[in-house]
């Protein structure tokens, strides 16, 4: 259906891929990794096109149509959302403007000599419009951003009123819309909330063309692709099964392939040192030469590509009180919307609180309340004896001061801190090397978001309250947070779409639904196990 053939392309100096291949056939769900940088999304833009490659070809089967869903969102502004999803829904969507353009036409009296023309045409699009079942499709557009978190009358929102956030939800709706035999979509879940990525998962699912999918999210991986295709340093890679198993299987071919280099290793240096030796005796010198030919003939064996994840250990924060946030009787209203009617809740030291709730059910509101940046209509919100608080929000980001550089903000931040240290730091936190001065000024959100988390986790305080912690973290560096926390001695209180960062961390749960708060005392697999689903309104 779809597939690389000996494809080779490269960035200025940058060698993205020699000789790789890859194929995605009808049905098959492809998982793309490799590190940032690998060249994943030009993969993306060379099966659309919009690259082409330095050598080797693309091959679409005749009459694919191909919908990608890139970070990229155009321009919107004029339309409803629903307006605005069914125009970016491709083919369907030209049909059903050319229909209404020839309704008109045909209503036209100064078009009448064309009629029979404009009937004929009329026809032809009318047939092709039903096939896609066109009819259908703003039913089926408000059904998809349903799924995606928009309420009804969201859906009738000029689509320029939204964030950044909700118009990747718009587009990401689109290309959904298009139903294509191919679906490329470049982390999809960025922006989407834990009941938005179980409804994408469930979508996905039953999505019968062709995925190839990159997601930040393991368990996604996890549940839909059945091949991954990894890039690393040059080649491409496929391995059939989940993301787990490719793990697996790149860890026993690396080792294989480590034993097989140190044994062609020991053979060669055996080799060298009988050439070395006898080299200058004539009664050896048929062997010495037959030696060195056979070693030219030999095809060595490369070590395994290192693969460097930085781990980082963080200090244990200083002890705080036994009662860390203490909430009595807290009322909370935006204008008619009521958040919070009473709300009591009590968190104990150690103990690391996950908040589950729809869009507007009040998770980012209940950490802010906490955090101080927003104040209760009624009730009161108290900080026990001995915290020490670190809030991380999306709106931390626009706090860093763009004249420094990575590395310089850390230092101001630590002054008593090893430059080697905040190195480290920065490495697991994925700026490497030479990352490290780029100033503060040109670092995409993801990046300063990275920036911000690190500079809290260097000396971390005793209470950590984090909204969305990991949403521009790739797998390894989301690995490394995780590993590092499940040793934090302090207190946690945080909202996270990542089923994995949820399973790892939380001991306790609180869920926020229209039908009042609920809490949970184990962590997030128990709250699954109790609660029979994995999310608010989720159907387990």
């Amino acid at each position: 259906m779809l597939r690389l053939d000996g494809v080779s392309k490269r960035h200025g100096s940058q060698i993205l891929y020699v000789d790789g291949s890859m194929s995605v056939f009808p049905g098959e769900k492809v998982g793309l990794v490799g590190p940032n940088g690998s060249g994943k999304t030009t993969i993306f833009r060379l099966m659309t096109s919009q690259e082409t490659p330095d050598e080797g070809q693309v091959i679409t089967d005749k009459g694919v149509t191909i919908g990608y869903f890139s970070q990229d969102v155009g321009e919107m502004s004029g339309r409803s959302v629903v307006a605005e999803t069914v125009a970016g829904a491709g083919e369907v969507a030209e049909l059903g403007a050319e229909l209404k353009e020839l309704e008109a036409a045909m209503a036209d009296p100064d078009r009448a000599d064309e009629l029979e023309k404009i009937l004929e045409r009329f026809g032809e699009v009318q047939a092709r419009f039903t096939e896609l079942d066109g009819y259908a499709l703003e039913a089926k557009a408000q059904e998809i951003l349903a799924g995606l978190g928009f309420t009804q009358s969201r859906m009738n929102d000029d689509v320029g009123t939204l964030s950044g956030g909700w118009k990747m939800r718009v587009a990401l709706a689109q290309i959904l819309l298009m139903d294509p035999d191919v679906l490329l979509l470049d982390e999809p879940t960025n922006h989407l909330d834990i009941e938005s990525i179980l409804w994408l998962e469930s979508f996905l699912k039953s999505f019968e063309g062709g995925l190839v999918l990159t997601s930040h999210d393991r368990e996604l991986m996890n549940r839909l692709v059945t091949k991954i295709v990894e890039i690393d340093r040059g080649t491409l890679t496929t391995y059939t099964g989940d993301y787990d198993f490719y793990e697996e299987q790149r860890e026993l071919a690396d080792k294989q392939q480590q034993a097989q280099f140190e044994r062609q290793e020991a053979m060669l240096a055996k080799e060298r040192a009988f050439i070395d030796r006898f080299k200058a005796r004539a009664s050896h010198a048929a062997q010495v030469q037959s030696r060195v030919k056979k070693l030219d003939k030999i095809d060595t064996i490369e070590p395994p590509k290192t693969r460097t994840v930085i781990e980082f250990e963080f200090h244990q924060p200083s002890r705080s009180g036994d009662d860390v946030i203490i909430i009595e009787g807290v009322h909370k209203a935006y204008g008619d919307l009521t958040i919070y009617e009473g709300l009591d809740l009590l968190i104990r030291r150690q103990e690391r609180w996950c908040v589950m709730g729809v869009n507007g059910a009040g998770k980012s509101t209940l950490l802010k309340l906490v955090a101080g940046v927003a104040d209760p209509d009624e009730g009161e919100v108290r900080i026990g004896a001995s915290v020490k608080m670190g809030y991380f929000a999306q709106h931390a980001m626009e706090l860093l001061d763009p004249s420094l550089t990575v590395l310089q903000t850390l230092e101001r931040a630590h002054p008593k801190a090893s430059g080697g240290r905040l190195r480290t730091l920065l490495g697991a936190f994925g700026f490497p090397k030479d990352d490290v001065e780029k100033p503060c000024s040109v670092l995409s959100g993801g990046e300063k978001a990275r920036v911000v988390m690190a500079q809290m986790l260097y000396d971390p305080p005793n209470l950590l309250v984090l909204d969305e912690p990991t949403n521009h973290l790739d797998i390894q560096t989301k690995e490394m947070l995780v590993n590092a926390l499940r040793d934090f001695e302090g207190t946690m209180l945080f909202v996270s779409h990542d089923r994995q960062f949820l399973r790892a961390l939380s001991n306790r749960v609180l869920e926020l639904t229209k039908d009042g708060v609920h809490t949970y005392g184990g962590g997030y697999s128990e709250y699954v196990a109790q609660s029979g689903h994995e999310a608010p309104t989720m159907v387990a």
